[in-house]
């Protein structure tokens, strides 16, 4: 097994969606079979306006020809594996590159950084995801809050995983996950509430909202920013129960079993639309939104 990097780009002519599925053609075949098992490291190329550079990690669970496409593959993506990063990692700093594998023998890029699909050393894996998922303010529970069962402490100190199991266990922590999706989604909303539009912070600092899962962790619901919405704690509550939801176009809709629909109209925002995130390449994506209205919403 190996680790690799995907490169994928927001207008890509593939038929890919990051967290469930990556389309490829044959000539990469054997470089995305090798990663099976595996974790790898989406990229999104220098050239694309706004690039987020390495921005997330998955896990590849199996690969499959195309049934639609003749002549292309697809890479499922493990359920629940792939988590955005709650930094963008640039393809190169002050300090030069990121990932050396890319350099040749003169220290120069050669042309393996064009390759749709590349293996990357875990030296290479190791300091991305370290950049990836690093922020000033800790990933890791505050003083308030209780440390799971991972063991971690409130400091955390630069990784580098040692073993498989390591990799496996930061990775897929439920605690880590959840910290990371958070602040991700509250950074897109610029921490302002998507039903009521109010931003409010308290004295700590710390912003009123929540980062809610459309489709739900435990329905198979994935980590990824499209299928994240910033809500206050009210809005959450009606969001989860089914009292609220949204169409394609992000218009709130309110369930007719409410027995208070008038209170439910003057606590949302007097558009009647869910404020986007400050970037479209994060709206809630059309699949989750149809997903919550037919699973959650009380028609």
């Amino acid at each position: 097994m190996a680790f690799c990097v995907f490169i994928h780009r927001q207008d890509s002519i593939y038929d890919d969606s990051p967290a469930e599925r990556y389309q490829f053609p044959r000539q990469y075949l054997g470089r995305v079979q090798s990663c099976v098992g595996n974790w790898i490291i989406y990229y999104e190329p220098t050239k694309v306006a706004g690039t987020r550079g390495y921005f997330a990690v998955a896990k590849v669970q199996q690969v499959i020809p195309d049934p639609a496409t003749p002549g292309m593959y697809i890479a499922i993506i493990e359920p629940g594996s792939y988590l955005d990063f709650a930094n963008p990692v640039p393809f190169a700093d002050d300090q030069g590159v990121i990932e050396r594998g890319v350099l040749n023998e003169e220290g120069r890029i050669s042309g393996r950084a064009q390759a749709a699909v590349r293996p990357i050393s875990p030296a290479d894996f190791s300091r991305i995801i370290n950049l990836g998922l690093d922020d000033e303010a800790p990933l890791l529970p505050r003083v308030d809050e209780k440390a799971g069962s991972d063991g971690f402490a409130e400091e955390q100190a630069p990784f580098v995983f040692q073993q498989d199991r390591e990799r496996t266990s930061f990775l897929a922590s439920r605690i880590v996950r959840d910290r990371v999706f958070r602040r991700v989604v509250l950074r897109a909303y610029d921490e302002r509430c998507a039903i009521t539009g109010l931003k409010l912070i308290n004295g700590g600092g710390r912003a009123e909202v929540a980062a809610a899962h459309i489709r739900p962790v435990e329905r198979s619901g994935p980590d990824i920013i499209s299928n994240g919405i910033a809500l206050s704690g009210t809005a959450h509550w009606m969001f989860d129960r089914g009292l609220i939801s949204l169409s394609n176009d992000l218009d709130i809709l309110i369930s007719r079993q409410t027995n208070d629909a008038d209170g439910i109209r003057s606590f949302i925002n007097r558009t009647g639309r869910a404020r986007p995130p400050l970037r479209a390449h994060d709206r809630p994506h059309p699949h989750f939104l149809q997903w919550h209205r037919e699973n959650c919403f009380k028609q």
